[in-house]
């Protein structure tokens, strides 16, 4: 009889691509791949660590399979657990736990998977191996993870502790796996990584090297740079986006805070000034292009007068999205010595900004009506509609047509809908 494998994945896409590549390979050794909610023999939950409510998340994740059925053998894994292993050990139902990188190689770890009395560790403490993995199901998009790891340790983050030393692998070994995803029918691609923008340092290559070879890939029709710091996105990126039919004029450019001050306290390493130019740049060259933005709110010592000075530099830029975070105080870092600020202002300044994010997806989504737009369709008509999205990333509705799925159509956008989405007539290319 067949075993069965499920799994979750808890926070960033970096984390979903590296689950599709897990289960992947337990369905190479035999395995059937089953839906979160079916019963299954195996059971992994990816976990995330980024902030304190990821922390429990992961912890209620767990917790929630292990009461579905007690049989199932349960693998907790990933960045919570590489931090706190023998808390998670504590959980009752656990049979192995799996550090970030050791998750890479379940199954050739364990070739007999069985409950187990007390949980079995794999967490080491030096990361420095990397591969590059690829998410697999969807067979439109792929989400690549090219890069691992970072060596900037922000005041306030924990992930260096819990992905290890930035590290990547070559331009070649890298194309060559984004060659492989290709051959399964994927179109379009995604690069992810912790900080991708530090790809290729060691081997002494560049994410503008990786770019231009990509590009090359026969079958490859999209390719997007995930989130990339701002001092790490240079004019030369910049510029050959602008230029190129195959990277998507979409840009996620974490801003973190709008207060130079705090961006120093926080050990970030550009200005205010240094970000605005870099979004201004975008701009004047794809005026159409998707600029998203992280912000955290509420970090320690930020004054009535700080937060009010950040909501004006976030209103004075052009962005697309905001993806905003109330602070969230993690163990083992400098700002958690610092002064906090109280929850309920930090939760209260959230919303605020939330609410400014949700304008200025508005006034950007508005400025896209009318207008014609490449979109590629990824999922299989449901009822009367199906969806893509545009390159600049809109998410587009049109009446449903199964010829569509799988392909790029030139698509008029006609009118503004709920949850950003936006409604289309597809046109003749």
């Amino acid at each position: 009889m067949t075993k069965k494998i499920a799994a979750i994945s808890l926070g960033c896409k970096l984390n979903f691509s590296e689950t599709s590549w897990i289960t992947q390979q337990f369905e190479n050794a035999g395995y059937e791949r089953v839906h979160e909610d079916s019963n299954a023999d195996v059971f992994i939950i990816n976990t995330c660590t980024v902030t304190e409510l990821a922390n429990k998340k992961s912890r209620q994740a767990i917790h929630k399979i292990i009461n579905r059925n007690s049989q199932t053998i349960i693998i907790a894994a990933g960045c919570y657990t590489q931090l706190k292993p023998d808390e998670v050990a504590k959980i009752e139902g656990v049979d192995y736990i799996f550090g970030s990188d050791n998750k890479m190689d379940i199954i050739n770890n364990i070739p007999i998977l069985q409950k187990q009395d007390t949980p079995i560790i794999y967490v080491t403490k030096e990361n420095n191996i990397f591969e590059p993995v690829f998410s697999y199901g969807d067979r439109t998009r792929s989400f690549f993870k090219v890069q691992d790891g970072c060596d900037y340790f922000c005041s306030y983050c924990t992930i260096p502790h819990a992905r290890g030393r930035s590290r990547s692998n070559t331009i070649k070994r890298t194309t060559e796996i984004a060659q492989h995803a290709v051959n399964k029918g994927i179109k379009e691609i995604i690069l992810t990584g912790v900080n991708i923008g530090d790809f290729g340092r060691a081997n002494g290559e560049n994410l503008f090297q990786l770019l231009l070879e990509l590009e090359q890939i026969k079958g490859l029709e999209r390719l997007r740079i995930s989130s990339i710091e701002p001092n790490l996105l240079t004019d030369q990126i910049i510029e050959h986006v602008a230029d190129s039919e195959i990277i998507m004029p979409h840009f996620h450019i974490p801003l973190q805070c709008g207060s130079d001050r705090l961006l120093s306290l926080m050990h970030r390493r550009y200005t205010t000034s240094f970000y605005a130019q870099r979004i201004a740049k975008i701009k004047r060259l794809i005026p159409d292009a998707c600029i998203a933005a992280d912000v955290i709110v509420g970090v320690p010592t930020e004054s009535d007068a700080d937060f009010a000075e950040i909501c004006d530099f976030v209103k004075s830029l052009p962005l697309s999205y905001l993806h905003v975070f109330p602070y969230s105080i993690r163990a083992n870092t400098l700002a958690a010595k610092m002064q906090m600020i109280p929850n309920e202002i930090r939760k209260q300044r959230s919303q605020e900004m939330i609410t400014l994010g949700k304008a200025m997806t508005k006034t950007f989504i508005d400025s896209q009506i009318s207008k014609k737009r490449p979109v590629l369709f990824e999922a299989e008509p449901f009822n009367t509609e199906m969806c893509g999205f545009t390159d600049n990333y809109i998410k587009v509705k049109v009446p449903a047509n199964q010829e569509f799925v799988n392909k790029v159509k030139n698509v008029l956008l006609t009118q503004a809908i709920d949850n950003n989405e936006v409604k289309g007539i597809v046109i003749e290319n």
